[in-house]
């Protein structure tokens, strides 16, 4: 295993397999026409692997597939298959918006794929389709039965909350993920990315979702667990679990040992990381394992990135990106190198 100069592993990767998405919600990919990558520039699934075995080598024993949307990526689960093989690795997992799982649930479950994690933001299709510009909902709620029906367990619900746009649906989001059943993520609105419309006044505080939850619920205690997930769980009086993601507010950079490779071969330390380093020009080239590995040793062992804190130290914190930058370097969209 490696550490960075903070002391923290190398455990968690984050694949994101395609740029493209068929949804545009607007915290996140804010306009309708976007630059995709070439498509000759696309890693290969044998290429992911390749990586992926390297990666496992210095300590990775988890790997999400995300995008964009994965799965608008041709025969997602022949990936799957390929790392399911993979003995090392703990935790094979996707972050999808749920809009086509209805139709490959099954398929992805028949492959090796360990469990799921559902965007879900509303529970209300005429809301959703205003933040979403896709009126899609229906297809999003079949997914998510679509994958209790094939057998995943440990499901997860990601709902990003937005002062004045869906903070009044925390309740209704807990009752809905009971039915699934589904453990509901809340994360706080991060100024990353496309979020071009970002403000701290839209933002809704792990403590005030705790004290609007107390007040329907009552007492809401804390699960005691020894983790680097991003998630500070809670339990409900009649045991329903939930969580909560405080990237904004109260930012869990000390204990982050998450990384991520976009779809094209770079290499991204930090989700707030305006550079990333390149591997598929060394893998097309010729590298070999070690010089591969290498290659990635030096680059975490020098890691100090803290770009959460980092963020929340500015005294007038302004959106992380405005149009023109993300414009002039797409890789600094979140759809192209994966939440």
């Amino acid at each position: 295993m490696i550490k960075d100069t903070q002391g923290r592993f190398l455990r968690n990767l984050r694949v994101s397999v395609t740029d493209r998405c068929n949804l545009r919600c607007a915290y996140c990919m804010p306009e309708e026409e976007y630059v995709w990558l070439p498509r000759e520039e696309i890693l290969h699934f044998e290429e992911i692997g390749r990586l992926v075995d390297v990666f496992i080598t210095l300590g990775v024993d988890k790997v999400r597939l995300t995008g964009g949307e994965p799965l608008l990526r041709r025969d997602v689960p022949r990936l799957i298959r390929l790392l399911a093989a993979k003995p090392a690795l703990r935790d094979l997992a996707i972050t999808s918006n749920g809009v086509l799982l209805g139709d490959q649930a099954a398929s992805l479950k028949e492959a090796g794929l360990h469990r799921a994690t559902v965007s879900l933001d509303t529970l209300r299709r005429e809301r959703f389709t205003l933040l979403t510009r896709r009126d899609t909902h229906a297809q999003v709620l079949e997914g998510l039965t679509a994958v209790a029906r094939a057998g995943f367990s440990d499901t997860k619900i990601d709902t990003v909350v937005m002062r004045g746009v869906n903070d009044d649906e925390l309740a209704d989001l807990i009752e809905y993920g009971r039915t699934v059943p589904a453990e509901v993520r809340f994360i706080e609105y991060m100024d990353v990315g496309g979020a071009t419309r970002w403000s701290m006044d839209k933002v809704v505080s792990r403590k005030e979702m705790l004290e609007r939850l107390s007040q329907r619920y009552g007492r809401v205690e804390p699960v005691i667990e020894v983790t680097t997930a991003p998630a500070d769980r809670y339990r409900l009086p009649d045991g329903t679990v939930f969580g909560i993601i405080s990237s904004t507010t109260e930012p869990f950079c000390s204990e982050c040992d998450r990384s991520r490779l976009t779809a094209d071969g770079l290499w991204y330390l930090c989700l707030y990381a305006q550079k990333g380093i390149d591997l598929r020009g060394p893998l097309r080239t010729g590298a070999s394992d070690d010089e591969l590995r290498a290659l990635i040793t030096g680059k975490w062992e020098a890691r100090r990135d803290r770009g959460a804190e980092d963020r929340l130290a500015l005294r007038d914190r302004e959106p992380l990106l405005q149009v023109e930058r993300l414009k002039r370097d797409p890789h600094l969209e979140m759809h192209t190198r994966g939440g």
